[in-house]
C-alpha cells in the first residue's frame, strides 16, 4: 500500500490490477480496421554479419502510389535502433561478403531487369555489380573465398521483352503467339515464361562478368550451395525429359567452377531432393527430400538427408520422428513459406532446421552422425531461420505470433545449441499495436465422430453481444497448417462482432504423416468429418448463434467451402475464394501437372468417375446458401474457370451470388502478397457479404 499526502491529509491508495489496467487499456485501443493494412510493416529474410554484431534485414510497407517499398535495414544486436539502409524502394535478399565488407543485394531499380547491387557494409552509395539482360534472378550465393558469386537467372523470352513490346505498339502488330512443346510454361505468381529457364552462372565479385555454368535442368527448378574451398557448387537438379511428372529422377551434381566438369553424387535413393547445403567443414552434403516414387504434389513428410559429398549414401535423420520440413503455416501478413529451412553449426556437427508443429514453427536440430531431433524453442510463436554469425554463437530469426506482425528476433547460441531465447531487435509495429485492440485466440481440441482429434481455435470478439454469428474460416494447401501467426482478416471478422474459428483437419501439415496423407486423393472424406465436428463444436457455444453461421476459404479452403454448402444447411451463407469446384477440369488447367494414379485416382479423359465423385460441383443442386466468389483472373494455379462454374450454377438455380474477379495482374496468392488496392477491395467485399447474410 502506497501513500500520499495532500493538504495535511494521508490517502490510501489500493494496488491497481493487471485485469483493471487491461480494462483500462482496451478502452484506450480500437478495433482493427480495413486501412490498418497500409500502416503494417513486414520484415524478412534477416541475415547477421559474420561478426555477429549486426543484422541486415528486409523492411517492406506499403506506399503512396499503391505499391510495395522494400528497402535495407540495419540493426546493431546490441539494442540499438534499426536504421534504412538502402532507399531503392525494390531492394531484397541481402547478403554478406564472406569478410564482412560488403552486402550484395538483388534491386530491381530498372524495370524488368533485375541486377545484383553492392554497398560497403558501412554505408555509402549501392552500385550495380551485374548486367543480365531482361529477365528474372531468383538468388544468388557468396563463393566462400569471397571472389564469385553464383547466381540462379532466367532470360525473358525474346518475343515477350519490353523492346519487342514496344516494337509492336509502335507497328500496330498484335502479341504474338505462344508456341508451346512442353508443359511446364507457367507458375502462378511467375506467370508465362514458355520454353525459357532457369540456368546457374557465375559472377566475379569485382568485375560483375557473368558466365552460364549449368543449363541442363529441365525445369529450372534447382537448388545449389558452394563448397567451402570455392572450387565446386553442390546442385540438386532433375534431368529428365518428363521431369515435369518424374520428380523422384532428381540428383545432386559436384560442377567444377573452372571446368564445368560434372560428377553426380552416388549411391543416393530415388525422390525430389532441395535446398542442398554443403557442411562447412567439405565433408557432407545436407538437403531435404523423401524416398521413393511420388508426384510433383504429395501428402509424405519431407525429411531432412545427410550424404557425403564424395561416396553419397544417403542417411535420413528425421525419417524416425513424424515432423515435416514444410508444413507451412498461412497467414495473410506474410508469403507462405513452402521452402525448407537448412543451415549447418559452423563446426559442422549439427544441422538446423525448422519444424511446423501444431500450428507453430520452431527451430530445431540434429546431429549430423544421427540421433534424437532436438527442439531448441517455445511457445505459440511461429519462428523462420535467418543466419549464424560466423562463430556460431549467434541466430537471427523472424518471429512472431497472434498478437502482433513478425519482428527481428536475436538468440544467443551455447556451443551444445540447448533452449533459445530470441529477443526482439526491431519493433517497427508496437506503436500500432499499442492503438489496436487485438483478441487472442484460444486454442481448442475437438473429437471427431471416427474418434479422431482435430485442434481449432477461436477469437471471441471484445465486444460482441451475448449471441454472435460465427464465421469458420478454412485453409488452403491442403497440406498446410494454420496457427499463431497475426492473421488481419481474422481480427478484422472479430472486431466487426463475428465470433471467428479456424482449425487443421486432416490433410494438413503439423500433425504427423498419417493426421495429412490420409486425404491423398480422398477429397471430401475424413477432411469433412473433422469440419463437421468443428462446426458442431462451434454450435455449443453458448456465445453463438448457431442459426448464423458462415464459412469461407481460399484455394483447398473454397473446395471445402463448396463442398461444405452442398452437403449441409449447417451454414448461413458462404464466400469461396480462388476455389476448387471440378477435379476433373482442374487436373487440366493448372500450372503444375500430376501424372495419374499418383496422388489423384484415375486420369481425366478415360477414367474421371472418382475426381467427379469429390467434385463439389456435382452436389451443387442442393446448395441454398448465398454464396460470395472471389477469383484472380491471373490465378494460374486454380484457374478461374473453376469459379466460373460456381458462378453458372448458382446463377441457374437462383442462389443469392455475387462474383468478384480481380485483374490478370493478380495471382493465387492475391490475399497475401496482391496490389494493395485490390487487398482492401477484398476486404470490404468480405465484410460486405456477410453484413448482409449474417
Amino acid at each position: 500500500m502506497a501513500s500520499s499526502r495532500r493538504k495535511g491529509k494521508s490517502r490510501s491508495k489500493m494496488p491497481v490490477s493487471r485485469a483493471a489496467v487491461s480494462r483500462a487499456a482496451s478502452r484506450t485501443r480500437r478495433p482493427i480496421k480495413v486501412e490498418d493494412l497500409t500502416r503494417f510493416v513486414f520484415v524478412s529474410d534477416p541475415q547477421l554479419s559474420p561478426d555477429g554484431k549486426r543484422v541486415v534485414f528486409v523492411r517492406k510497407h506499403v506506399g503512396t502510389k499503391n505499391d510495395y517499398l522494400l528497402d535495407l535495414w540495419m540493426v546493431p544486436v546490441d539494442g540499438g535502433e534499426a536504421v534504412r539502409f538502402t532507399s531503392g524502394g525494390k531492394d531484397g535478399y541481402p547478403r554478406w561478403s564472406p569478410d564482412g565488407g560488403r552486402i550484395a543485394f538483388v534491386s530491381g531499380r530498372e524495370k524488368s531487369r533485375p541486377q545484383i547491387w553492392t554497398i560497403p557494409a558501412a554505408g555509402g552509395e549501392a552500385t550495380k555489380l551485374t548486367d543480365f539482360p531482361e529477365g528474372t534472378l531468383a538468388s544468388f550465393r557468396w563463393s566462400p573465398d569471397g571472389r564469385m558469386l553464383a547466381a540462379s537467372f532466367r532470360e525473358q523470352d525474346p518475343d515477350w521483352t519490353c523492346a519487342a513490346g514496344k516494337h509492336r505498339t509502335d507497328n500496330g502488330l498484335t502479341d504474338p503467339p505462344r508456341v508451346l512443346d512442353d508443359w511446364w510454361y507457367r507458375l502462378d505468381g511467375d506467370g508465362y515464361f514458355n520454353a525459357q529457364r532457369f540456368h546457374l552462372y557465375v559472377i566475379d565479385a569485382k568485375t560483375g562478368k557473368h558466365r552460364k555454368l549449368y543449363d541442363r535442368d529441365t525445369m529450372g527448378g534447382f537448388s545449389y550451395d558452394w563448397s567451402p574451398d570455392s572450387k565446386e557448387l553442390a546442385v540438386t537438379t532433375n534431368r529428365a525429359p518428363r521431369a515435369m511428372v518424374e520428380p523422384w529422377k532428381d540428383e545432386i551434381l559436384r560442377i567444377q567452377v573452372s571446368s564445368r566438369k560434372i560428377r553426380a553424387v552416388p549411391n543416393l535413393p530415388e525422390g525430389p531432393k532441395t535446398a542442398v547445403r554443403w557442411s562447412p567443414d567439405g565433408k557432407s552434403l545436407a538437403w531435404a527430400g523423401r524416398e521413393g516414387r511420388a508426384g510433383q504434389w504429395d501428402a509424405e513428410n519431407i525429411e531432412l538427408f545427410v550424404c557425403g559429398a564424395v561416396t553419397g549414401g544417403a542417411r535420413s535423420l528425421t525419417g524416425k520422428t513424424d515432423y515435416c520440413l514444410t508444413a507451412a503455416t498461412l497467414a495473410d501478413t506474410a508469403e507462405a513459406a513452402f521452402d525448407p529451412q537448412i543451415l549447418w553449426t559452423p563446426d559442422s556437427r549439427r544441422i538446423v532446421t525448422r519444424l511446423g508443429w501444431h500450428g507453430e514453427g520452431h527451430v530445431a536440430s540434429v546431429a549430423r552422425s544421427g540421433g534424437p531431433l532436438t527442439i531448441h524453442t517455445r511457445g505459440s510463436r511461429e519462428h523462420t531461420l535467418g543466419n549464424f554469425d560466423a562463430t556460431g554463437r549467434k541466430l537471427v530469426l523472424v518471429v512472431g505470433d497472434s498478437s502482433g506482425l513478425a519482428e527481428i528476433h536475436l538468440t544467443d547460441v551455447s556451443k551444445s545449441i540447448g533452449s533459445l531465447t530470441p529477443r526482439a531487435v526491431t519493433s517497427f509495429n508496437a506503436l500500432l499495436h499499442r492503438e489496436l485492440e487485438i483478441v487472442r485466440p484460444v486454442s481448442h481440441w475437438v473429437r471427431t465422430a471416427d474418434g479422431h482429434r482435430v485442434q481449432c481455435w477461436s477469437i471471441r470478439p471484445a465486444h460482441g453481444k451475448r449471441k454472435m454469428p460465427a464465421i469458420l474460416e478454412v485453409h488452403g494447401g491442403p497440406h498446410a497448417q494454420y496457427g499463431v501467426p497475426f492473421f488481419h482478416e481474422f481480427q478484422l471478422l472479430a472486431a466487426q462482432g463475428y465470433a471467428v474459428f479456424y482449425s487443421n483437419p486432416r490433410g494438413s501439415k503439423g500433425y504427423g504423416r498419417d493426421h495429412c496423407a490420409v486425404i491423398t486423393g480422398d477429397w471430401g472424406n475424413k477432411d469433412w468429418i473433422d469440419i463437421q465436428a468443428v462446426t458442431a463444436f462451434i454450435k455449443e457455444q453458448p456465445w453463438v448463434d448457431s442459426k448464423r453461421l458462415g464459412i469461407m476459404g481460399g484455394s483447398y479452403g473454397g473446395y471445402m467451402t463448396n463442398w461444405a454448402i452442398g452437403h449441409t444447411r449447417d451454414f448461413k451463407a458462404a464466400i469461396t475464394d480462388r476455389c476448387v469446384s471440378n477435379l476433373v477440369s482442374m487436373m487440366g488447367n493448372t500450372d503444375f501437372v500430376e501424372a495419374p494414379d499418383f496422388y489423384w485416382p484415375g486420369n481425366i479423359w478415360d477414367r474421371p468417375e472418382k475426381l467427379r465423385e469429390m467434385s463439389p460441383i456435382a452436389y451443387f443442386g442442393r446448395v441454398k446458401a448465398p454464396t460470395l466468389i472471389i477469383h484472380s483472373e491471373g490465378d494460374l494455379r486454380c484457374n478461374i474457370e473453376q469459379a466460373e462454374q460456381v458462378f453458372s450454377v448458382l446463377k441457374m438455380r437462383k442462389i443469392p451470388t455475387r462474383f468478384v474477379r480481380y485483374p490478370r495482374t493478380t495471382s493465387h496468392g492475391m490475399s497475401r502478397g496482391g496490389p494493395p488496392d485490390m487487398r482492401l477491395h477484398r476486404l470490404r467485399q468480405i465484410l460486405d457479404w456477410w453484413k448482409k447474410y449474417l
